[in-house]
């Protein structure tokens, strides 16, 4: 197999050619409840979940963003199955993260608009890798005493400090065009990664040079972060017409010299 190449097939047979124990991080969002149109290609969840299961390495994450599409006045709840068959295959839901979209699509009918997805982190075990995402953050408490009151009681000094702490598992975005990336190209797919959030994702489960792989290429999101950040990647795409969108996409991001025989 090659690195740094997006398949041109179902991601079932991109993954029976690999050995087990094979990816570090999976990050991608599947074609579920048929809202994406993928021109009549089935998408297989069960056989495709036991497969990245044998593929991840142990340690290794499966970030899986998916929301629910409504039918008939209900949301179907496949989000939640598809958590639930992960984990009974072996898997641990590691934890429930919410991609937040800050300027979502109004919605008509008697419910509020949508504002969010759901991204599951999968783990094969205990997470090898974490490098959190911080942010800077003040406090106040108590210092030293300063000295005794005429009454007797004690008299501290107030300080603030700061310090850094881990964001909260609710990631917030901006979605649109020339807002989820620059690249003209990439709107030509029906839906695609805010690129930052695939940024987060990778920089947090990953070091450099682990492998990445997107078995829902789509419009190469994850290709580019992960060439960018300097990870490997490999990707499938049944979808002849979206592995041309992300070659394109991804020409001024890669060199002649990136594939890699393995």
């Amino acid at each position: 197999m090659k690195l740094g190449k997006i398949y041109n097939e179902d991601c079932l047979i991109t993954m029976s050619r690999m050995p087990n124990d094979f990816i570090d991080l999976v990050i991608t969002s599947p074609p579920y409840d048929d809202i994406r149109n993928y021109n009549g290609y089935s998408f297989q969840f069960e056989k495709i979940a036991q497969a990245l299961y044998h593929v991840i390495k142990p340690g290794g994450m499966v970030i899986w963003v998916v929301a629910d599409a409504t039918i008939n006045g209900s949301e179907t709840g496949t989000s939640f199955r598809q958590a639930l068959y992960f984990k009974e295959i072996g898997f641990r839901i590691h934890d429930t993260m919410i991609y937040y979209k800050n300027n979502p699509m109004p919605q008509t009918g008697k419910r509020y608009h949508q504002h969010f997805e759901y991204m599951f982190a999968f783990s094969k075990e205990t997470p090898k890798t974490f490098n959190p995402i911080s942010e800077t953050t003040k406090y106040r408490g108590l210092a030293n005493m300063k000295n005794r009151g005429k009454n007797g009681s004690l008299d501290y000094e107030k300080v603030e400090r700061t310090k850094e702490k881990k964001v909260g598992n609710v990631f917030c975005y901006s979605i649109g065009g020339g807002i989820s990336t620059k690249d003209k190209i990439a709107y030509n797919h029906p839906a695609i990664f805010p690129e930052e959030l695939v940024i987060d994702q990778i920089n947090t489960w990953t070091n450099e040079n682990d492998l990445v792989y997107d078995p829902f290429m789509g419009s190469g999101t994850t290709a580019k972060i992960s060439q960018l950040l300097n990870r490997q990647w490999i990707g499938s795409e049944i979808s002849q017409e979206y592995v041309k969108i992300a070659e394109q996409r991804l020409k001024e991001h890669i060199g002649k010299d990136l594939f890699v025989t393995i």
